[in-house]
């Protein structure tokens, strides 16, 4: 018998400003270090993916998002390694309090305005994934797999 499929649940968020989205350049992790991602983290016990999502641009990048302004807009099923599957919940807002910032130097180089429609080439493919997946109206993508 086949043991129940679980997976861990990403949460990114794509910050609208005119028409640019925010990128984050990873450092120190381990993980594609060098390399643009978007906000994101895990998705933690009993939170909502909304919170979850607001929660992760708090730590990441210092500004308030009311998860009510958060709108889902792709589904990314990434799968990382062969033993390894994520589920990538991308939501999409162009409302939030405070200038963002790098509030986690020892874990990002720096953040970038960029046009999502011609993504930097050290852009991580999950995340631009789900980014191309946005501008499509595409609700759901599969990565890796």
């Amino acid at each position: 018998m086949h043991e129940r499929y679980r997976s861990i649940i990403d949460v990114h968020v794509i910050l609208r400003r005119g028409q640019e989205i925010l990128l984050l350049e990873r450092r120190g992790t381990g993980y594609c270090d060098g390399m643009l991602h978007l906000p994101s983290g895990h998705l933690d016990e009993g939170e909502t993916l909304t919170d979850g999502a607001a929660r992760e641009a708090l730590e990441e990048i210092g500004v308030r998002i009311d998860p009510a302004d958060l709108r889902l807009v792709a589904v990314v099923h990434h799968r990382q390694r062969i033993d390894l599957a994520r589920v990538g919940m991308f939501f999409a807002t162009d409302r939030w309090d405070g200038e963002p910032y790098n509030a986690e130097p020892h874990k990002c180089g720096k953040l970038l305005w960029c046009d999502p429609a011609v993504l930097p080439s050290n852009t991580i493919d999950y995340p631009a994934t789900g980014i191309r997946s946005y501008l499509a109206g595409a609700p759901f993508a599969v990565h890796g797999w």
